[in-house]
């Protein structure tokens, strides 16, 4: 269920090996005037059934208080929601859409260190994924999220 499925390139999405980090997938959206290069560099990565999402936040990405602002570690959790997706070979094309996104904070996120949403597929069916997971820093639990993605129409 949540094998690695090889697919061809999308035209729209990166998905390929990255240079600098072994074993890990360069992921986003080719076109850098999208949301998702606001939230800079992703990495991705399918580890024993989880997936592996990372990014660094910046200072462009913090609050007054100097943690990453609220706002960025949502987009950064409906971004990885669709990484994580990918990644299990699930879908290709940028026309899924969030269904809903559960979250519960539980610390502040930290400039300058990356950033790891750890997220499992828990079902799918013929339209909708089900999926949960942990946004970490370090050791650091920031947030547990879960959330739901309609696959996009075939066709």
């Amino acid at each position: 269920m949540t094998e690695n499925r090889e697919h061809l390139p999308d035209p729209h999405l990166l998905y390929e090996d990255h240079p600098d980090h072994p074993g890990w997938k360069r992921w986003g959206f080719r076109d850098a005037t999208r949301y998702n290069a606001f939230l800079g560099e992703m990495l991705v990565r399918l580890d024993e059934g989880t997936a592996r999402v990372r990014m660094t936040p910046e200072r462009q990405h913090s609050n007054l208080g100097n943690a990453v602002h609220g706002g960025t570690l949502l987009g950064f959790i409906d971004v990885a929601l669709f990484a994580a997706s990918r990644a299990f070979g699930l879908i290709e094309a940028g026309t899924a859409v969030t269904l809903d996104l559960n979250t519960h904070f539980i610390g502040a996120g930290r400039v300058g260190e990356p950033l790891e949403a750890q997220v499992e597929l828990l079902r799918e069916t013929g339209r909708l994924l089900f999926l949960r997971g942990l946004l970490v820093q370090a050791e650091d639990v920031i947030c547990e999220f879960s959330g739901t993605i309609r696959k996009p129409s075939r066709g």
